[in-house]
């Protein structure tokens, strides 16, 4: 039995939407990190805070969601 790890690696290797997703993930946690260091925020840079944490949260949703059927093939 393959743990999430091992699945996870498994699709980045030959998964494009899992890859996709991936890329995106780390896109949107680059420039969230980039926000959330800045001492002041306007308001144009909050709305994209909130809207990046959305879209990172929304591919990490959907990545675990593939992970997911993959365990519950293994079973």
């Amino acid at each position: 039995m393959s743990s999430a790890l091992d699945i996870r690696e498994h699709l980045l290797q030959s998964n494009d939407e899992f890859r996709k997703l991936a890329r995106e993930h780390s896109t949107y946690d680059e420039k969230l990190s980039v926000l959330l260091n800045r001492s002041f925020l306007s308001q144009e840079e909050q709305l994209e805070k909130v809207n990046l944490k959305k879209l990172k949260l929304r591919a990490k949703d959907r990545m675990q969601q593939m992970i997911q059927a993959q365990l519950q093939q293994q079973d």
